[in-house]
């Protein structure tokens, strides 16, 4: 509606010799504080200086320039001092709005604003020898859904799952499993045992031995190397498991052992380009005159450093995918790092590093508050958390009466807990740190996943019901809440292209529940079944479910027929 609204002031003030953006104008766009009053109101304070004249005789003026709408736009233009006031034609606007949503279905609201453009997500990315933890759950879950909006909105998405698959560590894993390893347990449950003789390795009384394990493995020790690449393959197919459940797909696993093998040739770049000097027996760019203190390449012990490999990876991947953005979807903790690589590119002459994005998000809280521990014993695996959230959703479920088939009680319960836990983060805006409480999540009531996969299931109920499906239909009347779901609707479009804007699919999922219960007002305030106005409804109702399922799309979430 407001896109509307915009048209036609953009006309008017070009009209008028005044220049100014759209952007500026739907800026200025505001909505009164009555309906009687109008849609939406435009004020002219701001263009009595750069006129020189009255507020009230720029609106006049201007609504002179407006001329008279398009009778199926708008039921009135009016000026009440310095404001221009518009009426929106409400019957050809909920029309509309239902027409443009079944027609466009699984394509409503999407644009094609990165048509030929490519696009890099670089999410997720956990550490191999180890369980897929909580503390890679959030960059997985908004990552995820970041990738799905670009790609509704035309961009080609590359999703790449870049795994901490080399470093020091390794050679703790690598002794740890010489020293406590059993090759029975490794082979029953091999990412919980690689985990178990990590934690017993990671001892100083281990260190030196820990460092001379890693050395054999970055001097190509066969022996070391065989044993890693099997712990990365363990680590890789348990990973799948739960990306499948959790219905996230890849486009490309890599990770820093790739990054590895063209450090040397980095480094040469560096050298060349006098970049770098030594320190302390180490090798750095010194980036102190930036306020961004010194970023080091090469540790004195001769070991490769993180930014030194995804200096060597992000101009590979411009190299191979020559993008138009790269998306970087990696916790706040790590915002130095990422603003001081970014600038190593910048001074290696990058152009394209304008276009990569740290889109930095904050911190998964206990119910108490605290960060979560990676402490042994304490509940924070992917693994242990969806099968924790999915009991509760069994009984939930269960609650309700249906006796369902055990295969069809696991699937729903699956959605359920999906819905809950993508839902339970993404409502939250990604900087913020939020309180990780499944039972919270979970309830069928409020703001949660589990009400919008409800509120989906009663309105497919009520298109099952329906006799008069598909049939035309005409508007005779409009109550307050059917024009409120229908303007819900309308707002899909500018909602995508918002959360896309601001890399934040906590517009979506703030809309998503507005439109939730505006369609839940509607429904227990206007039946459809056997109403004089039944076709429309209908054609309202199937509307709706359509907009809040490429929600729930978006959102890396799958709508349930029946709840």
């Amino acid at each position: 509606m407001k896109k509307l609204v915009v048209d036609v002031l953009e006309k008017a003030l070009k009209n008028k010799g005044i220049k100014i953006s759209r952007e500026e104008i739907e800026e200025k766009i505001g909505v009164p504080p009555s309906q009687d009053m109008g849609d939406y109101s435009f004020p002219c304070f701001f263009l009595a200086e750069k006129l020189k004249d009255n507020p009230h005789e720029i609106a006049l003026e201007l609504l002179e320039k407006i001329k008279t709408p398009k009778a199926t736009d708008f039921d009135d233009i009016q000026v009440a001092g310095p404001y221009i006031n518009f009426f929106i034609d409400r019957k050809n606007l909920a029309r509309k709005v239902v027409w443009e949503t079944i027609s466009q279905k699984k394509k409503y609201g999407a644009e094609k604003i990165g048509a030929g453009k490519k696009l890099i997500v670089e999410f997720s990315s956990p550490n191999i020898a180890k369980p897929f933890g909580i503390g890679h759950l959030r960059g997985t879950i908004i990552g995820n859904s970041i990738a799905n909006i670009a790609e509704f909105l035309g961009y080609k998405v590359v999703r790449i799952n870049y795994l901490g698959d080399w470093g020091s560590q390794f050679g703790k894993v690598l002794f740890g499993y010489e020293k406590f390893g059993n090759e029975k347990k490794f082979m029953k449950n091999p990412i919980e045992h690689l985990y178990e003789v990590y934690v017993k390795a990671n001892k100083k009384i281990y260190e030196k031995k820990s460092s001379a394990w890693f050395k054999k493995l970055e001097d190509q020790d066969k022996s070391a190397l065989m044993l890693w690449k099997a712990f990365r393959d363990s680590s890789i197919e348990a990973f799948e498991k739960i990306y499948k459940d959790l219905g996230i797909k890849f486009d490309e696993y890599s990770g820093e052992s790739e990054s590895v093998k063209r450090v040397n040739e980095m480094m040469d770049e560096l050298e060349k380009k006098k970049l770098v000097k030594k320190s302390e027996g180490a090798l750095i760019v010194d980036l102190t005159k930036y306020d961004l203190d010194v970023c080091m390449m090469v540790k004195s012990d001769l070991g490769t450093t993180y930014a030194l490999r995804d200096l060597s990876e992000a101009i590979y991947r411009y190299k191979k995918y020559k993008f138009d953005m790269m998306i970087y979807e990696v916790g706040q903790e790590q915002t130095l790092h990422f603003k001081q690589f970014f600038k190593v590119l910048e001074l290696m002459g990058y152009s394209w590093v304008k276009n990569c994005l740290h889109n930095d998000h904050g911190f998964y809280l206990n119910t108490k508050g605290k960060k979560f521990s990676t402490r042994k014993g304490q509940t924070v695996f992917m693994k242990d958390i969806l099968e924790e959230t999915k009991n509760l959703a069994k009984k939930e479920i269960q609650k309700r009466g249906e006796k369902l088939k055990k295969e069809e009680l696991e699937e729903r319960a699956l959605r359920v807990a999906v819905a809950a836990i993508f839902y339970g983060d993404l409502k939250n805006y990604r900087r913020s740190n939020i309180v990780f409480d499944i039972k919270k999540f979970v309830s069928f009531e409020g703001d949660t996943g589990p009400y919008l996969l409800y509120s989906y299931a009663r309105a497919s109920s009520i298109i099952r019901k329906a006799k008069k499906h598909g049939e035309k239909f005409e508007i005779t009347d409009l109550n307050e809440q059917e024009l409120d779901l229908a303007k819900k609707i309308y707002q899909f479009e500018e909602t995508v292209v918002k959360a896309f804007n601001s890399t934040a699919p906590s517009v979506i999922a703030n809309y998503a529940y507005e439109l939730a219960k505006s369609f839940n007002e509607f429904y227990h305030s206007s039946p459809v079944i056997g109403s004089k106005e039944e076709p429309f409804r209908i054609a309202l109702v199937e509307a709706f479910r359509i907009t809040l399922r490429n929600s729930l799309n978006l959102l890396g979430i799958k709508a349930i027929e029946e709840m």
